[in-house]
């Protein structure tokens, strides 16, 4: 059995602090492990309001905490939390926390796609609509993948990964996780292809990212928060490369600028060496915080 373990967990409860009685969101409900913290600190009186693009994620969270009471999910993007919180005549919310990564279950499930480390079909969609990642990689012109690489993946040699994939794309369609990993393994210089990350790593993330608009959505949640959070309540994010934590960072920035809101914590919170040494995929988590005036 999966066992999922939520990135920086007493970090983001530490800065969050959730009380007796308060009002919580979970945007990023995914493997339910910081919801669940959250719950066992607000308590019987506090209500939960927990939110995942992914109807499995929402299907376990149900399954696990079935009975609880004042527990709220939706099957939805955090980026739609204003118009739930209005559709549902829900107040702001004292906390809001976005877990930014993916789950252990989405993961090891080879029939997402999300991973090279099983075989599965190249697909990658938290909702399993709109493109998949395979009509990207089979469809998207050159100059296009390598701009994704890039912009979403900070890869260094993404123009030559995607003239690889156009090449091998004319000989037969990349249809599978493991066909692309090859592809983009073959595309790497030779002394560069048995490092500790594999070379995959980077373009696998830009396809995650590009096909959930992953980035779009954070800036528009960014953009919205004061329709979510009361004054004196906080949010916290959690995420897991450069562009992302950049995103979140200038947000972050230009609330404080603007007086209405101000830092919990300065610098980035980075997970400690002993929890990277248990959960490896918490190497490249970042917490920022601030608080809602």
């Amino acid at each position: 059995m999966t066992i999922h373990k939520p990135v920086l967990l007493h970090e983001t409860i530490e800065i969050l602090s959730p009380q007796s009685g308060e009002f919580f969101i979970d945007g990023t409900l995914g493997g339910g492990g910081h919801a669940n913290a959250i719950l066992d600190r607000i308590g019987k009186s506090g209500t939960l309001l927990g939110i995942d693009w992914d109807a499995d994620a929402i299907s376990r969270f149900e399954k696990t905490n079935e009975g609880r009471a004042k527990i709220f999910v939706r099957n939805s993007n955090y980026n739609s939390i204003p118009k739930i919180l209005t559709d549902e005549k829900m107040p702001k919310a004292d906390g809001l926390l976005l877990d930014l990564g993916f789950s252990s279950f989405q993961i090891e499930d080879a029939s997402r796609g999300f991973s090279f480390q099983s075989d599965g079909p190249l697909d990658m969609r938290y909702s399993r609509e709109g493109l998949t990642a395979a009509e990207v990689v089979n469809g998207f012109r050159e100059e296009e993948l390598a701009d994704i690489f890039w912009k979403f993946g900070d890869e260094s040699f993404s123009r030559q990964i995607a003239k690889k994939i156009v090449e091998e794309r004319r000989k037969e369609r990349i249809l599978t996780t493991g066909r692309l990993r090859d592809v983009v393994v073959e595309a790497f210089p030779v002394r560069f292809r048995n490092g500790r990350v594999s070379p995959a790593t980077k373009v696998f993330q830009a396809l995650r990212i590009y096909v959930n608009k992953e980035f779009e959505n954070i800036e528009s949640i960014l953009g919205n928060l004061s329709e979510c959070v009361k004054s004196g309540g906080r949010v916290a994010v959690i995420t897991f490369h450069s562009s992302e934590d950049g995103i979140v960072k200038k947000a972050f920035q230009g609330l404080v600028k603007s007086g209405i809101a101000e830092l919990i914590n300065k610098k980035p919170i980075a997970p400690t060496r002993e929890e990277v040494l248990e959960n490896p995929r918490s190497r490249s988590a970042k917490l920022r915080a601030i608080k809602l005036k």
